[in-house]
């Protein structure tokens, strides 16, 4: 009996001395230095020649490329125009995942803001019901979504589509931070697979797609316990198809395993997301445990502490291939730009062609719209253009496109010219072929990239036009 009582009062002593163990154990906050040398916030950045350079890619985005969105109404077809503050914009990186998987968590450390008033609310139940923009400011603040949504000088303008509902579910946090002074983060709602798009109030996917094709890095998290892949998740690895190289996922969590049983949800993660992306090369898995406190003993410390050196890593390339990919991004739109006027410019052509004094302009317009085949116009692009196959849109969009805009309400690629202004056709080829690979050149090299007088006045060329008839 004396023994049996021992042992009743031992159990419960030694649950205690687990639980007070744990506690002293996650009140032990990891080292951060590391975080500091690897994406060397210490160091002075060359503001002068990074603004000097942001200003040249907006002044050819405007010159050059922006006229000829406006003349064939380009925004209509993808909805994306760019605006002043996504050219000036600082890269952003989305943090993605199911609930409670230690997205916000992983904000905070990063950012050091443990036990601090602005810390981001975590926990083990579904948390952040916001879409969350931690962003750099002259003080701590927080900023309401339709404040972030009105103020046109930032890249979030565009969300007012969105509806009321979803600017009240958006939210900016300012803060003064040496991190935050180069990038942008943005924590999302975890998805939760029993929750339909209508439940939220706004459109969910929607929104993720805009944040997803705004992205420089997209951070996919993953818990041990939560490798489930429902409707909800299978719908946000659709919308990342085709920006693999800015996917890195996040096995999170990792020291809360043992050794073989981490092995084994390693491998069951690949499993599951086996059939959602399929590509040659797969996205880059970071195992570890990212947030605030120290590692759990007898665990892969060292594993993790090299995995998470080389997330950092990933991150300052990010960081310091800002402009260059902002360069990128620019010319990558003014192709589509391009391209989409030389379809319409061939589609206006075409219809000008078989009208005739007894044609029925809407018969005729749509038997060209409804099979372009038959026109050539998709392999005329191809034949007379240094144009990819692989670039050409959709063909049913331009069904759509000129549903809404009536095909005689564009003027052809020949009549887009001024002798003051050149033309339409000449500027875009000229930015995408000479101008913005110069600009690339110039910051690789370290040169000036500001405007010479000659790229300012044109150096008084008469402007050219190959599709004009002599």
């Amino acid at each position: 009996m004396k023994v049996l009582l021992t042992f009743c009062f031992a159990v419960p002593l030694l649950l205690l001395a687990a639980a007070e163990e744990e506690a002293i154990l996650e009140s032990i906050l990891r080292d951060r230095s590391h975080i500091e040398d690897t994406l060397r916030l210490a160091a002075d950045e060359k503001s002068g020649d990074y603004a000097a350079a942001l200003q040249r890619l907006r002044k050819i985005y405007h010159s050059s490329i922006r006229p000829m969105e406006q003349a064939y109404k380009y925004n209509e077809l993808r909805q994306h125009e760019i605006s002043d503050g996504e050219i000036t914009s600082k890269p952003m990186v989305l943090f993605l995942g199911p609930w409670s998987v230690g997205k916000s968590s992983m904000v905070n450390y990063l950012l050091g803001l443990q036990d601090t008033p602005y810390q981001l609310y975590t926990g083990a139940e579904p948390t952040t019901s916001e879409f969350t923009v931690i962003m750099h400011g002259e003080k701590i603040r927080t900023v309401e979504g339709i404040v972030m949504a009105a103020d046109s000088s930032r890249s979030f303008s565009p969300l007012e589509k969105f509806g009321q509902n979803f600017l009240e579910k958006l939210v900016g946090i300012e803060m003064p931070h040496k991190l935050l002074e180069r990038v942008t983060f943005v924590d999302t709602p975890g998805i939760i697979e029993n929750r339909k798009q209508q439940e939220r109030g706004y459109p969910f996917n929607d929104v993720c797609q805009w944040f997803i094709d705004r992205a420089d890095l997209i951070f996919v998290v993953f818990d041990p316990t939560k490798l489930d892949v429902g409707l909800e998740l299978e719908m946000l690895f659709r919308q990342l198809k085709g920006r693999e190289s800015q996917i890195r996922i996040i096995l999170n969590k990792a020291d809360s395993l043992a050794t073989q049983d981490l092995m084994r949800v390693y491998g069951a993660l690949f499993w599951s997301l086996a059939p959602l992306i399929n590509v040659t090369e797969p996205p880059r898995v970071y195992v570890s445990s990212f947030w605030p406190y120290d590692y759990a003993l007898e665990t892969s410390i060292e594993l993790f502490k090299r995995e998470e050196i080389s997330l950092l890593e990933d991150l300052n390339q990010v960081i310091e291939n800002r402009l260059e990919n902002k360069i990128a991004f620019i010319r990558q739109h003014g192709i589509r730009v391009r391209i989409h006027a030389l379809l319409v410019d061939r589609y206006v052509q075409t219809y000008k062609e078989q009208m005739s004094f007894f044609s029925d302009s809407e018969m005729v317009f749509k038997e060209i719209v409804d099979d372009p085949d038959k026109f050539y116009i998709f392999k005329s692009i191809l034949a007379k253009t240094n144009v990819s196959k692989f670039d050409l849109p959709n063909r049913d969009a331009y069904r759509d496109f000129f549903g809404i805009n009536p095909v005689n309400s564009f003027k052809q690629l020949s009549a887009q010219c001024s002798y003051m202004g050149g033309c339409l056709l000449e500027k875009i080829e000229k930015a995408i072929t000479h101008e913005l690979p110069a600009l690339l050149s110039s910051i690789n090299s370290g040169k000036n990239p500001s405007l010479s007088s000659c790229e300012a006045t044109g150096c008084g060329e008469k402007p050219k036009n190959r599709y004009r008839r002599n």
